[in-house]
């Protein structure tokens, strides 16, 4: 019998991306292919890049050479970029980077096997050739569903699988395959983006919005709480535009009761929500619902009205408090975030001030802070006024020291405060360490539990916040949490 094929898929970039590489994962072990973690236990190491900023375009490269230094020194024989860089630059990426055996477009994830197979066996797969993807959909949302089964949309796989590479319970597995064992697993809600952020190139990359239907986001939840997921994290470019092209802006208000219900699973967020896009009911189910965290990643981007507009986006200081205010009463514990481009052309010291006034009334729980940078083929990088840089890193770094101080104060703020963290790891010196519903994956901070004793990974265990490490939680079990927890065990 010849030796199985193996493969490595490193991802780099947004949770988007974890979910495309699991559905490459997913189609590669369907035709025989062995997933590996490691790259240099396998042939073909495929790293699907992250192509959104800068720094996220030079890891991506870096993670490509790292890769292609292993061949010659183990089992590894080939380097094949996919993801966002890929599908972005194609041919450019290809003839800057010859240490890449294969740049592949979006377009050829569905036959992605054969495409690593030729590249395996010495053969050349012509680069991916890179197009505006927002042309390759109706320009109306409404005639996009019937257009959509001819465009590759990445994450947004068939339901049905082959025989034994689903659970035996329940519905048809989506084509997708777990790279860990985390209880936490993202679930693509759309794809694309219809909004034209003067600064932002993904929509050229990524296509216009389009929805995944609600069965199959329900389906591939339920696979995944089969699965051993407790907690899901809805990803899109914009999931507040779910359902537009379904006919029905409220799907989502209706979509998120029915995935709280699935047996098995304890939470369900959501991640990228427009402030422009929130309605009073989208609102009201995310801070009600049984098992919806009551969380808000929210994409602010700036509070002065004339960066905004300049951004081609819409609000203010007074009107994002505002949208706070409402979210906060009625649910005071609810848990906020928010990212912010500093030194965008045209920014005063009056924009930056109003920046300010809004980070200092927001109390957020998380703010990532980003220096403006050109991105080709976007508006903003025509525009006049540009700051020269070593203003624009002036400015970064205040902002950030800003921003870092909030986040330590308003963690301070939840001392006191009762949190049902999810446990993700357990040590049985340090105790056990999880997130609660205020903070998402990776980029909100995690609660340090003082005592692992009768935990696991997965369970649900309220706490009382006892003290902070800066933007992380000290929280202490609760006896009767842990009774509750140790009687689930059983």
């Amino acid at each position: 019998m010849p030796e199985r094929r193996t493969v490595a898929l490193v991802t780099l970039g947004c949770a988007r991306n974890e979910v495309d590489s699991e559905e490459l994962a997913g189609r590669l072990e369907a035709d025989g292919w062995q997933l590996v973690e490691d790259a240099e236990d396998a042939d073909v190491a495929v790293v699907n890049t992250c192509g959104f900023v800068e720094a996220a375009k030079k890891d991506s490269v870096d993670a490509l050479l790292e890769a292609n230094d292993l061949k010659g020194h183990g089992r590894t024989q080939a380097v094949v970029a996919v993801g966002c860089m890929a599908e972005r630059y194609g041919k450019e990426l290809a003839e800057a980077l010859p240490e890449a055996d294969g740049v592949l477009g979006f377009d050829d994830y569905a036959d992605i096997s054969d495409r690593l197979q030729t590249i395996l066996n010495g053969g050349i797969h012509a680069s991916h050739t890179p197009r505006d993807r927002r042309k390759l959909l109706p320009i109306s949302p409404a005639e996009r569903q019937e257009s959509a089964a001819d465009v590759a949309l990445p994450g947004h796989g068939p339901v049905d699988l082959p025989d034994g590479l689903a659970p035996a319970s329940g519905p048809r597995a989506p084509l997708r395959r777990r790279l860990d064992g985390s209880p936490v697993a993202s679930v693509k809600l759309a794809s694309g983006c219809d909004r034209r952020c003067s600064f932002c190139a993904i929509p050229s990359f990524r296509g216009s919005f389009i929805s995944r239907r609600p069965s199959d986001v329900l389906n591939e939840t339920r696979w995944l709480a089969e699965q051993g997921v407790k907690e899901i994290m809805l990803v899109s470019e914009n999931n507040t535009s779910y359902g537009k092209d379904l006919g029905d802006i409220r799907l989502l208000e209706t979509l998120l009761p029915e995935l709280a219900d699935i047996d098995g699973l304890e939470r369900v967020r959501v991640s990228y929500l427009q402030p422009a896009e929130m309605r009073p009911g989208l609102i009201d189910v995310l801070t009600s619902t049984p098992k919806v965290a009551p969380y808000f990643d929210l994409s602010f981007q700036h509070s002065a009205p004339d960066v905004l507009r300049s951004m081609r986006r819409f609000g203010d200081t007074d009107r994002f408090l505002e949208l706070l205010d409402t979210i906060r009463s009625k649910a005071p514990q609810a848990g906020v975030r928010s990212n912010f481009i500093v030194g965008f052309p045209g920014e005063t010291e009056a924009d930056l001030a109003e920046l300010e006034r809004f980070l200092n009334g927001a109390r957020l729980d998380a703010i990532g802070v980003f220096g403006y940078s050109d991105e080709e083929g976007t508006e903003a990088a025509t525009y006049d006024k540009k700051l020269d840089q070593d203003v624009v890193d002036k400015r970064l770094a205040h902002i950030s020291r800003l921003a870092e101080e909030l986040v330590s104060q308003r963690a301070e703020e939840r001392v006191g405060e009762t949190v049902h963290v999810l446990v993700e790891s357990v040590d049985s010196e340090d105790g056990a360490y999880g997130r609660g519903e205020h903070q998402a994956p990776e980029t909100d901070g995690q609660v340090l539990l003082t005592s692992g004793e009768g935990l696991s990974v997965g369970r649900i265990v309220e706490a009382k916040v006892v003290g902070t490490e800066g933007v992380d939680l000290v929280a202490e079990p609760l006896l009767g949490s842990l009774a509750c927890s140790e009687e689930a065990g059983r």
